[in-house]
C-alpha cells in the first residue's frame, strides 16, 4: 500500500441539507485505517454526534475503492519494538474498536457507500454501519486468514450482521464476496450500478434526514441494546422506550396530526 503525502484531511465531510458526507481520503493506501485515519475518523464522528443539524451520514472512500481494512505497513515496523509489537497491536485493536463502537452509538444512522474492494477491517466498516449500499462492482472480504491473521476484530461487526455460517465461510476461507452474494447474506442494503452509487445512497439518506431525528436517535439506540437481551428482557426494554418516546414533542404532534387528518408537523427534534 503506497502512503499518500498531501495536507489534504485524511477524512473529508461535505454537509448535504442535514447529511453529513464522510470520505476516507487516502486512494493511494485504498483508504487503509491507519493510525492518522482512525483518529481523523473518531474525531469526525465525535464531532457529529453533537451537531444536531445532521439527521443522517454517509461513509464513503475516495477513488476506486471503499476500504482495504489496517495498515499492514504501520504494523510491520511496530514489531522492532521491545516486546515485538504486543502492545502497540493491542492499543491499535482498542483504538479501531472504540471507532466502530462510536458508530453503533451514534444518534444518527450511518450508511456505508461502497464501490471497489472492502477487505478485512474495511468490511468490518461496512458491517458496521447501520445501512449500506454497494455498487454492482463491489467486493468483500474477511481475508486475514490468507496471510495468517485471522479477522477477530471484524468477526465481531460481521457475525452480528450475517448468519453464523456466512459470517464463519468469509471468516475461513478469506475469499472476495460479489456485491449481489453480500446483499443475499445481508451485509448490504442495496446494490446498484456505479453510475447511480452516490445518487442513490443520498436519496436513502434524504429519506431518513426527513423523518424526526428524535425518534430515529431513540429508535437506533433501542435497536442495538434489545438485540443483545433475552426475548423478556428486550421486550421490557422496547415498551420502556417506546413509553419516553410517546412523551417527545414530535410523538405528541405526529400522532394528533395523523388523527386528525392534518398535515405532518415540521419535526423538531424534540
Amino acid at each position: 500500500m503506497a502512503e499518500d503525502h498531501s495536507d489534504a484531511p485524511l477524512v473529508q465531510r461535505e454537509d448535504h441539507a442535514g447529511v453529513a458526507v464522510l470520505t476516507l481520503s487516502s486512494p493511494r493506501s485504498i483508504n487503509a485505517l491507519s493510525e492518522a485515519m482512525l483518529a481523523a475518523l473518531q474525531a469526525a464522528l465525535d464531532a457529529i454526534a453533537t451537531d444536531r443539524s445532521v439527521r443522517a451520514v454517509i461513509l464513503r472512500g475516495a477513488g476506486d475503492h471503499f476500504c482495504a481494512g489496517h495498515n499492514l505497513k504501520e504494523m510491520t515496523a511496530a514489531r522492532a519494538g521491545e516486546d515485538g509489537g504486543f502492545q502497540y497491536f493491542q492499543d491499535l485493536f482498542a483504538t479501531c474498536s472504540r471507532m466502530m463502537q462510536t458508530i453503533v452509538t451514534l444518534p444518527q444512522p450511518v450508511i456505508a457507500e461502497v464501490s471497489g474492494i472492502a477487505t478485512a477491517a474495511g468490511c468490518q466498516l461496512v458491517a458496521t454501519c447501520d445501512l449500506a449500499v454497494a455498487s454492482e462492482e463491489a467486493r468483500f472480504a474477511t481475508s486475514g486468514v490468507n496471510i495468517g491473521l485471522f479477522c477477530s476484530t471484524p468477526m465481531v461487526a460481521l457475525s452480528r450482521t450475517v448468519s453464523q455460517k456466512h459470517a464463519m465461510e468469509m471468516l475461513l476461507l478469506g475469499e472476495f464476496i460479489p456485491a449481489a452474494r453480500a446483499a443475499e447474506m445481508g451485509l448490504v442494503n442495496r446494490v446498484v450500478p456505479l453510475a447511480d452509487l452516490g445518487a442513490e445512497t443520498m436519496a436513502l439518506a434524504r429519506k431518513i434526514a426527513d423523518k424526526s431525528a428524535a425518534a430515529v436517535k431513540i429508535g437506533k439506540g433501542a435497536f442495538y441494546q434489545q438485540s443483545e437481551l433475552p426475548l423478556a428482557e428486550a421486550y421490557a426494554l422496547a415498551g420502556r422506550v417506546m413509553a419516553e418516546n410517546m412523551m417527545a414533542r414530535d410523538a405528541r404532534e405526529g400522532i394528533g396530526a395523523f388523527v386528525s387528518k392534518a398535515p405532518m408537523p415540521e419535526w423538531t427534534g424534540e
